[in-house]
């Protein structure tokens, strides 16, 4: 494991039962990691650094494989951002987000209006 690797695992958070179950999961191949703060008031360079992040607005969350590059970009905003190592079975889409979401529709159809005999 590189330095840069054992550095950013210093900053990452996990909740008391994922430390349980750390040994039984696959080895992490990406991060996760989220925008939890506004790079509004701060120079240039980190919020081009959350740019090539992808990240676009607070809270929003994105997935790289795990890479010195990434790393280095991680840790000149590691103020910002969560980070978490996730094994790639745990990796999602926009799309996927995006559906987790949106919420239930609220109702449920029956049966049509022809279907009824009405």
């Amino acid at each position: 494991m590189s330095v840069i690797h054992r550095h950013l695992a210093s900053f990452v958070r996990r909740p008391a039962t994922a430390r349980a179950l750390s040994t039984a999961t696959a080895t992490p191949t990406h991060y996760r990691v989220t925008l939890r703060r506004s790079p509004i008031s701060l120079g240039d360079s980190i919020k081009a650094t959350v740019a090539t992040l992808g990240l676009t607005r607070r809270m929003q969350t994105v997935y790289h494989p795990i890479s010195p590059e990434c790393a280095g970009k991680i840790l000149k905003i590691k103020e910002l951002v969560e980070v978490a190592n996730v094994p790639a079975s745990e990796v999602k889409s926009q799309e996927e987000q995006r559906r987790e979401r949106r919420p239930t529709r609220g109702f449920s159809v029956q049966a049509k209006w022809t279907e009824a005999g009405f």
